[in-house]
């Protein structure tokens, strides 16, 4: 069964809610390696990037942001998460447990193209 990484944010914008891990892109460094050093940073697993999967704009309690999304792959098997950087918990969660965690609309149509890319992919059965 495919799992997804998430986060629960531990400041603003969006505090407290369960959204996928990310950050900003630092002066000198690569998309690609932004994107893996924060979701090591928040979720403490390293995992490489396989592609994009576009950019989503989120604009909500007076901040807005242009989020370069993408699908990557854990470089170790089941590796379990820890809530790292400004993450309160970071947990694997399946597709069906989203709603339960109260997942924006803007996460979950990103979720669902990823799932969609990893099984054209054979990432994930």
């Amino acid at each position: 069964m495919a799992r997804v990484l998430l986060v629960r944010r531990g400041r603003p914008p969006g505090k407290g809610d369960w959204t996928l891990p990310g950050g900003r892109v630092e002066t000198g460094e690569a998309l690609d390696e932004a994107v893996a050093r924060e979701v090591r940073e928040e979720t403490g697993v390293t995992a490489r990037v396989v592609c994009g999967l576009g950019v989503v704009t989120v604009a909500r309690e007076g901040f807005s942001y242009a989020i370069h999304e993408h699908l990557l792959v854990p470089l170790t098997d089941a590796p379990a998460p820890t809530a790292g950087d400004d993450a309160d918990d970071a947990r694997w969660v399946s597709r069906d447990a989203l709603a339960a965690l109260g997942v924006r609309a803007e996460a979950l149509a990103v979720i669902d193209l990823g799932l969609m890319e990893a099984r054209a992919r054979h990432l994930v059965p």
